[in-house]
């Protein structure tokens, strides 16, 4: 026996409601999913590496950042922009990022970090440069940073008077001596005075010469020659960084002893380096995005320091230029390259 059941409209709706609630729930449950958050990196020029081999500022950078709970393409997206050496277009990267609305700016370095603070006052920016981030204006102190932006302070630019007295012991008798400056780097004028004051410390005359292309960095090593350098130290720079193998042999093909920033110029054959070490400082600038990306504000964050600093010379070719490794940079190297 058939029976019919009569709904009446008060029913009608609440059995609509009940089915459109019901056929809702997916879409609310996906809107309810945390987005994964996007890290905006800008870099004047990402650090170069042999084909095939790690890239141990990328890997240092993850490392840091997994140890904070984030992993790449996991619960992390991260979008690269490089102004490839050329830091006039570091403006308009670090604007796309802005309108790309990323949780947070990492910027390297100095260059980048001044144009990611120009293009915003409210994202958070994690920078790492070699100069005084309160000298630039990118944070009020170090121990409180009172804006959108932290980091680590490498103090390279710092390093440089170490670099030229170690440089004046391992050629004690250069008459002149010199600094390869970027005067695209916006801390070219605090590296070359520094390096000034420096050299009449250390009673040494010294030359400043710059460059910007590789073509400038040829003719900066043939002035070198004519004006009989006996020495060169390398101003901290991303650009040079990328340059390293053909700074590394031009060094030796006009036979000038040079100290640079970081190993993987003696790694690549340079004489000697002294400064931190690039995979424990962009492990710093991961974990310090990590707590950034936990919702700690920029301006409760110290900018970091490093501690740690490296010698690294190379002995082989230390004999090629006829140079003897004096027994006080060996009783403090921390490693030397055979």
């Amino acid at each position: 026996m058939l029976r019919f059941y009569v709904v009446n409209y008060m029913q009608r709706r609440d059995i609509i409601a009940l089915l459109g609630g019901v056929s809702s729930w997916p879409f609310l449950a996906h809107a309810q999913q945390k987005a994964m958050p996007v890290i905006g990196f800008l870099g004047a020029a990402f650090p170069a590496v042999p084909t095939g081999q790690e890239n141990p500022a990328e890997a240092g950078f993850l490392d840091g950042l997994a140890k904070s709970g984030y992993v790449k393409g996991k619960n992390l997206v991260i979008e690269y922009r490089t102004a490839e050496g050329h830091y006039d277009r570091l403006p308009a990267l670090a604007d796309d990022l802005v309108r790309r609305q990323v949780a947070v700016i990492v910027a390297i370095p100095l260059p980048s970090a001044l144009a990611a603070k120009q293009a915003t006052k409210t994202i958070p920016i994690v920078f790492w440069v070699g100069a005084d981030p309160i000298k630039y204006r990118l944070v009020a102190s170090l121990s409180h940073p009172g804006g959108n932006a932290t980091g680590i302070s490498g103090l390279a630019v710092g390093l440089i008077a170490k670099r030229l007295e170690l440089l004046h012991e391992l050629v004690p008798k250069a008459s002149l001596i010199a600094l390869l400056a970027n005067p695209s780097n916006p801390s070219v004028s605090s590296q070359s005075e520094e390096a000034k004051e420096a050299a009449r410390t250390l009673g040494q005359p010294i030359e400043i010469v710059q460059a910007s292309t590789a073509a400038e960095i040829d003719a900066a090593f043939a002035s070198l020659t004519e004006r009989r350098v006996g020495g060169l130290s390398v101003g901290a720079d991303g650009f040079f960084y990328n340059a390293r193998w053909q700074i590394v042999d031009l060094a030796a093909r006009h036979a000038v002893p040079v100290i640079y920033e970081s190993r993987e110029f003696v790694e690549a054959g340079g004489l000697a380096s002294y400064g931190t070490n690039l995979r424990d400082s962009y492990r710093q600038l991961g974990h310090l995005t990590g707590k950034v990306l936990d919702g700690a504000k920029p301006a409760d964050l110290p900018v970091m320091q490093p501690t740690n600093f490296e010698l690294v010379v190379n002995r082989k070719t230390a004999d090629a230029l006829g140079l003897t490794i004096p027994p006080s940079i060996l009783a403090r190297v921390d490693e030397v390259i055979e």
